[in-house]
This record gives structure tokens, sequence and C-alpha cells, in this order.
């Protein structure tokens, strides 16, 4: 990732330092607080947060239960015949697969909270992004670099800074930024899909900030198309 990170910074400045770059407009954007300013993001990040909590309580509930089975196993074992000892031990381990099965089905890659995202998020990342692009064609920008992703951007003058604009023409007010209410669910933490039953991660590690997070709604890094 780093070696991605500076070959994309080189790469920003050769072409700045071209002999034609001269004659060319940039200006930049932070998504983060673009995102931060409209409030049905931060009412969709809440929702995503909804889930997250419900699928962790699913999950938590299971290896509950799952735990329970393995202690009584474990105090019964010797107590129980072969056959009956290795059905019980049979039972636990298909107990604890149907666990890491749940566990990729609602945080996995393309599982229920890919989709989730997906379906909340991307809507209002999109008309982001036209915005960007309206603004883009309109005072002929040759490259707008967003000051919130992951490309390294060790100055930026305000003066080129585009965000308020985005803001304004997309019909929300500048500096104003929207919380969802239940914001300090984002904390919670998920299971990590394919950890063994009663492994934890935290949801950062799959969702945007702030969103159950996770991995969750930390707001997430926008994806824009090229």
């Amino acid at each position: 990732m780093k070696r991605l990170i500076t070959a994309l910074t080189i790469a920003i400045v050769a072409l700045l330092c071209l002999p034609e770059a001269g004659a060319q407009k940039y200006a930049c954007v932070n998504t983060d607080y673009v995102l931060k300013s409209i409030p049905d993001y931060a009412n969709a990040q809440k929702r995503l947060d909804k889930y997250v909590s419900d699928w962790q309580n699913e999950i938590d509930q299971k290896q509950a239960e799952i735990e329970s089975l393995r202690a009584s196993y474990e105090q019964e074992s010797y107590l129980l015949p072969d056959n009956l000892r290795q059905r019980r031990k049979d039972d636990l381990a298909a107990k604890e697969q149907e666990l890491r099965e749940l566990q990729r089905q609602r945080f996995g890659v393309g599982g229920d909270l890919d989709k989730k995202r997906s379906e909340l998020l991307k809507p209002i990342q999109d008309r982001v992004y036209s915005t960007i692009e309206r603004i883009a064609h309109e005072k002929s920008y040759a490259f707008v670099f967003d000051r919130a992703g992951s490309a390294t951007v060790l100055f930026a003058s305000e003066k080129y800074d585009i965000s308020n604009q985005v803001i304004e023409l997309m019909g929300y007010t500048p500096g104003q930024t929207q919380t969802a209410p239940d914001a300090q669910q984002s904390a919670k933490t998920t299971s990590k899909p394919g950890a063994k039953p009663g492994e934890r991660q935290g949801a950062k590690g799959n969702m945007p900030q702030n969103s159950g997070n996770r991995q969750g709604p930390e707001n997430p890094e926008m994806k824009f198309r090229r």
C-alpha cells in the first residue's frame, strides 16, 4: 500500500511538472467534509449501524449457546458412552461451523453488510461524485483531488478547495456537520468472518466510519469513478 501511495504521488508530481500542465486548472475537495454535511448520509449511517448491531447480537446469542453446550459437554463427557460422546462432539462442531457461516454471511466480502452499504450509502456518494463532476466540467478543471483520499497531498490551498461549492450545489449548508443520534453505536465490534467462534474484530476493518463500527460507519472512503 505504501508503495502504491508513493508511486501515485510521484505520478501526480510528474504530471504537474509537464510543460502543458501550466495551462490546466486543478481543484481539490474533501469528501469526508462533504458527506458529513449531508443529513441523508448521517441517517443512512444510523440505519446501517442498526443493522450491524442486530446482526452482531444474533451472532453473540449463537456464540453464548455454543459456549453453554461446550461447558456442558466438558463436564459430562467422561460419564458418556463413546457413541453418545462422539455425537455430542459432532453436534458442537456443527454449531460452530454454522456460526462461522453466519459470520461470513453477515460480515464477509459480498455479504449482508456490503450489500447494505451499497444500498444505503452508495446512492449518496454517487450524488456527490456527480456534483463534483458537474463543477469540474463547468469550470474546466483538468483534475480534482480528494483531500480525504489515500493519495498523499502535502498541501492544498483553501482557494482551490471546492468542497463548499459541492455542498451548496447539492442544496445543503456548508459547515453544518450532520451526526447520527446513535453515532456511539458505531464503536460496537463485530465478529471476524472466518474466525473461530468467539473471536471478534473491530468493525472498523469492515465498515465505513460510523457504520456499526465496525466496521461501520467510519465515513467510508469515497471510491469515485475515473
